[in-house]
């Protein structure tokens, strides 16, 4: 099951839109020039297959890591979040390290959200044992997982924890911390509008920080 999918990625490779798709992401990464429509078209009987499973199999995941072709991160992206109720508090590190292997925002951002965010939603021991490192890290993305990973929390945002974390990297001259940081305050003010207007208020933040995070306001 898991070699038959990554072959027919492969069969259904379509060159003249890998060309396009590669320098719409600066031409960091190459393509099989799958769009998503074609892809989810080919994933779906394998991801429908692997609710079934009792496991993750992160050999798989790390394959798919390693092949060049941007298509089969997003493969194993797709994958870990059909099984994210799987995923263990000991899978941290194993997403920590697919975070500063060939990160950028496209795979970094549903890692943070939907897998990180889920794990410290259900072990929030792992916030102490990571997420505190990661907002204090050298490693722009492992920053950016820290800001991102409450994206989808709501009401139950922890604001002290966010505020600690944005005040930590608002000096960064950065620009995926920076939008990061307007992204999670945009986030929350459909929660609490009150507490982004005063902590945007009270706070020295980069432009693009108080740009996107007003932009409810």
């Amino acid at each position: 099951m898991f070699d038959q999918i990554l072959q027919e990625l492969r069969d259904n490779e379509n060159p003249s839109q890998a060309v396009p798709m590669a320098k719409y992401m600066k031409n960091k990464f190459s393509f099989l020039g799958l769009t998503r429509p074609a892809r989810n078209k080919i994933q779906a009987g394998f991801l429908k297959e692997v609710r079934k499973e009792k496991g993750i199999n992160w050999e798989f995941i790390f394959k798919c890591w390693e092949l060049p072709e941007r298509e089969y991160q997003y493969l194993a992206v797709d994958y870990l979040t059909t099984c994210v109720q799987l995923l263990q508090k000991e899978d941290m590190a194993k997403l920590e390290l697919l975070t500063v292997q060939k990160s950028w925002w496209d795979s970094v951002d549903i890692i943070a959200v939907k897998l990180v965010g889920e794990l410290c939603n259900k072990y929030p021991k792992l916030i102490d044992d990571y997420i505190l490192n990661w907002a204090a890290s050298d490693n722009i993305w492992l920053v950016r997982t820290a800001i991102l990973f409450q994206l989808k929390y709501k009401q139950n945002t922890d604001t002290i924890l966010l505020a600690r974390i944005i005040i930590q990297n608002s000096n960064s001259r950065e620009f995926f911390i920076n939008k990061a940081i307007g992204w999670i305050l945009r986030e929350y003010s459909k929660t609490d509008i009150q507490w982004v207007k005063a902590f945007i208020a009270s706070n020295p933040l980069h432009p693009l920080s108080v740009r996107e995070g007003s932009k409810y306001l």
